[in-house]
């Protein structure tokens, strides 16, 4: 027997390690438990379907309230006749519910797990066989959690007890893995009351469209309820024709008055009117297909193929009599078939104190009848596709239209929104019926969620339309801008860029792009920026990995008076598009155009802004592909080329004003420093890297688990000491890991050369030790584990042959160099090559000596300074790489080596 402390609710009985512990170490549900049985002193066995478990406790009298509690849930369980939960099914129906199951790797367990996730949990168990049974190890309420990605196959899920580490079996496994999460912590997020009501009438537990069970969307101007593969169909359709809500999460337009009219109305009338005629062959089932769906729903909807004509269809006047009479009584069901088959919902009723018929059903006190004339208050009745209108969020905003400028706190004036039928409308009060001004949806193309009082007022946000106009709005609270964002959002972004809307974005708009092979043409697509990363969906639909903008190896904006194709400014008047913004990482061009100067100026600065650094942490800084700080990289590589040999390395301080302007120039931006030979001395390059460790914010080690690695030290025996390390290891954060690596590595090289730089492993360990631990260098503790690490660099971290291999040849290479460069031979890696200007002819050759390290734009400055050409403002000059036969070539990228 193994002590453990032991929970029953309602649901599960759990075992933990520990009282404090959040997770257990096995669930068993309630639903699964067929008996319970005394079998002696103290013990008790639970028995289930399939396994039998056995618990001994303190006392006889603790066994019996265990047992008598047991079997009084257990049989309340019964009695009630539950839906049976997910832990309880067989394997085939948990499969059907579960919205991803399968296996992955997850940290500190040998074997992979089976992980499956279900409606607002994560459940774990040992393997398939538990998930069919339904035992598990433990699982997680994602309320509290949060995913994020850490690599290729790699994601966390971060809860306030614990980090779950998992790795999946490929990229797009991982991609899908970590969609399934978020939007399980959306259910958590949301609220099920709702659901639970509308779901109350019988034929609004299934999809009004396709029949899929217990459908959480719905469209509240049809009053019918939807599935989520259906409710992607309707945004489709446009925001004239239906309005999607979540019943979940979208709780504030979920009044008494619609969930009502949701069940006078709901999916049975509604599809005895939309569906009555629907042949077999074009009905639709919860397997069907994406397109499937939408060419069902554009007959159903948009032309109407399916309805039941009212008997009035194609007169006019006499459907408008007809509404009139229909919204003073209670029959929904007729003002339904009315309105959408050409009655107007604001015809006149001949009445001056009631003129229209929502006038009519308030005087009539007919209150489910003004609901749903409201949320259709526009209809225009066209025979093949009825106008609807909703109403999607009201709510006080401070408002001012700018084209360029910045206002203060006073340039604002207070004035009432709407956001209703495609049209974003501000009036100047809640009583006015004629706007002061609109803005049409479809004319929207990018969004902007401000920082904190970035214009004066706390909370604003910024809406950027075609005709190069700046809208700005202010509110009282940061929910309400990102409410109405997503609202604004819904209205204007593709259908097949939603999932941007998941995202906390800054901002959100279209732009045009080019990347690839295809380079001829410039196709749509849609941007989020959120943090440092750009999500891009594709004009054909392709998913693509956010852009890390920290990672760029190239970051270019071309300049705005030179257009990348299209007219030249003509009388004060811009060209049609803008030129591109070029990122590039590795293996992978991205070319980004605006067609309106305002929005992509922003586009640029903020793109900018978030490939730089922005704090003083390791994850806030300019990154390699491997996850290495570009100015640690930069300092070491140099470093590693210019000063391996020499003496006092890392010992000697570099003067003190050159190393605070090169960590400030690194730090603004190391994408755009190139250490140089001759321009920088290595002595000072050192002791920018030393200071940026020393200042670095949570240090490198970090604050959690910086005196773990101290109290190391302190083991007598060698592998427990190196096995420490290990496991210390693998608790940084992925950049801390990384960096930690590249920093051993570049010191496992430097003492190598010893002999020549004095800085054996004990030096180094004296010098960097209080520097990495951000210590006075009284402690000894400190310099032990930094000598450690590099005396037990290949152990600790994992080094094969292969990459020691590897690192002693770039060594031998970057010393022959040296030695050559030294005896005033041929630099190794230097070429005599001919060049050619423009043409191939004996007068346009040029003999050129190319070091290694000549970029292609070094390269053509030194041809055209030879021959003397001054370069003019709209001169364009490329290098290109011919083969020696002349069969192919290719434009060399100006920042790209020419060897």
């Amino acid at each position: 027997y193994q002590k453990r402390w032991v929970k029953l609710d309602a649901d599960y009985l759990r075992y933990f390690d520990s009282e404090k512990d959040a997770y257990s170490k096995r669930f068993i549900p309630v639903s699964s438990i067929s008996r319970i049985a005394s079998i002696g002193d103290q013990k008790f066995e639970v028995i289930t379907n399939n396994r039998n478990f056995v618990f001994r406790a303190e006392s006889d009298a603790d066994r019996n309230e265990w047992i008598r509690t047991l079997q009084q849930i257990a049989e309340e369980r019964k009695s009630k006749a539950p839906e049976r939960t997910f832990m309880s099914l067989t394997t085939n129906s948990a499969a059907d519910l579960a919205d991803k199951s399968g296996f992955l790797e997850l940290r500190g367990f040998k074997h992979k797990l089976f992980v499956a996730v279900a409606g607002d949990k994560v459940f774990l168990y040992k393997n398939a066989e538990d998930f069919r049974l339904g035992i598990g190890i433990t699982y997680i309420e994602m309320n509290v959690g949060n995913v994020k990605e850490v690599d290729r196959r790699g994601f966390d899920l971060t809860t306030p007890y614990r980090i779950f580490s998992f790795l999946a079996d490929s990229d797009q496994e991982k991609e899908e893995w970590v969609e399934a999460m978020q939007q399980s912590i959306a259910e958590a997020l949301s609220n099920s009351e709702v659901a639970e009501r509308i779901w109350a009438m019988e034929s609004n537990r299934f999809c009004a469209d396709c029949g899929s069970p217990k459908p959480d969307w719905a469209s509240i101007n049809l009053c019918i309820v939807i599935c989520k593969r259906c409710a992607g169909e309707h945004r489709g359709l446009g925001p004239s024709i239906t309005k999607v809500r979540s019943l979940k999460m979208d709780r504030k337009v979920w009044t008494e008055e619609l969930i009502e009219l949701f069940h006078q109305i709901g999916n049975a009338v509604a599809n005895q009117f939309w569906a009555a005629n629907v042949p077999p062959s074009e009905a639709i089932t919860p397997t069907s297909s994406s397109q499937e769906r939408r060419r069902f729903l554009i007959a159903k909807y948009r032309e109407g193929k399916y309805r039941c004509y009212h008997p009035l269809f194609g007169n006019q006047e006499e459907l408008d009599r007809a509404l009139c009479a229909a919204v003073t009584t209670s029959d929904l069901a007729e003002t339904q078939a009315l309105l959408f088959c050409g009655a107007a919902v604001t015809c006149a009723t001949g009445d001056p104190q009631c003129p229209t018929p929502l006038a009519l059903a308030e005087k009539s006190g007919q209150r489910l009848q003004m609901e749903f004339l409201l949320h259709n208050k526009t209809s225009v009745g066209a025979v093949g596709s009825p106008k609807l209108n909703c109403w999607v969020s009201l709510g006080w905003l401070e408002r001012g239209g700018l084209p360029s400028t910045i206002l203060c706190h006073a340039e604002f004036s207070r004035r009432w929104c709407t956001l209703q039928d495609g049209l974003l409308s501000y009036y100047e009060n809640d009583r006015n019926a004629v706007p002061n001004g609109e803005i049409k949806v479809e004319e929207i193309v990018c969004l902007v969620h401000n920082p904190p009082h970035t214009h004066g007022i706390e909370n604003t946000f910024e809406v950027y339309i075609e005709s190069e106009r700046l809208y700005l709005f202010g509110l009282e609270s940061p929910d309400s801008v990102r409410e109405w964002l997503k609202s604004i959002a819904k209205s204007f972004v593709h259908p097949r860029a939603e999932e941007l809307l998941a995202l906390d974005f800054e901002r959100l708009g279209r732009l045009h792009y080019k990347g690839g092979l295809n380079l001829e043409r410039a196709k749509e697509g849609w941007f989020a920026l959120a943090g440092s990363a750009l999500h891009v969906c594709f004009e054909d639909g392709e998913r693509q990995e956010p852009l890390q903008l920290r990672k760029l190896q190239e970051l270019c904006a071309y300049p705005w008076d030179q257009p990348f194709w299209g007219s030249r400014p003509c009388g004060g008047a811009w060209g049609c598009v803008w030129p591109p913004a070029e990122a590039r990482l590795a293996g992978r061009t991205l070319y980004i155009q605006g067609e309106r100067r305002l929005d992509f100026l922003g586009w640029v600065q903020a793109i900018q802004k978030a490939a730089g650094s922005s704090g003083d942490t390791l994850s806030e800084q300019q990154l390699t592909e491997s996850d290495v700080p570009l100015l640690v990289d930069r300092c070491i590589d140099y470093i590693t080329q210019c000063g391996l040999t020499s003496e006092g390395i890392y010992r000697k301080s570099g003067q003190n004003s050159k190393t605070t302007s090169l960590l400030e120039m690194l730090r603004r931006d190391a994408r755009s420093v190139r250490l140089k030979e001759g321009e920088h001395q290595v002595d000072d390059v050192a002791n920018t890297l030393k200071r940026f460790f020393r200042d670095l914010g949570d240090g490198l080690f970090t604050r959690q688990w910086g005196q773990d690695w101290l109290r190391a030290t302190a083991l007598e025996d060698e592998e427990a000491k190196i096995s420490e390390y290990r496991r210390l290891l693998g608790t940084l954060p992925t950049v801390n890991r990384a960096t930690l690596k590249a920093l051993i590595n570049h010191l496992f090289r430097v003492q190598r050369f010893s002999g020549e730089n004095q800085m054996n492993t004990h030096n180094l360990a004296i010098v960097f030790g209080p520097t990495l631990f951000q210590t006075d260098g009284k402690d000894y503790k400190a310099g032990r584990v930094v000598e450690d690490l590099i005396s037990h660099y290949v152990k600790i971290f994992n080094v094969n042959d292969q990459e020691m291999k590897k690192q002693q040849d770039e060594i031998t290479a970057i010393m022959k160099m040296r030695e050559a460069a030294s005896s005033g031979t041929q630099q190794a890696g230097d070429f005599i090559c001919t060049v050619y200007l423009e043409e191939k002819k004996t007068e346009a050759e040029q003999h050129v000596k190319i070091p290694a390290t000549m970029t292609a734009e070094e390269l053509t400055f030194e041809i055209l300074d030879r021959r003397k050409i001054v370069m003019k403002e709209k001169d364009y000059w490329s290098c290109f790489e011919v083969n020696e036969r002349e069969e192919a070539e290719r434009p060399l990228h100006y920042s790209e080596k020419v060897l």
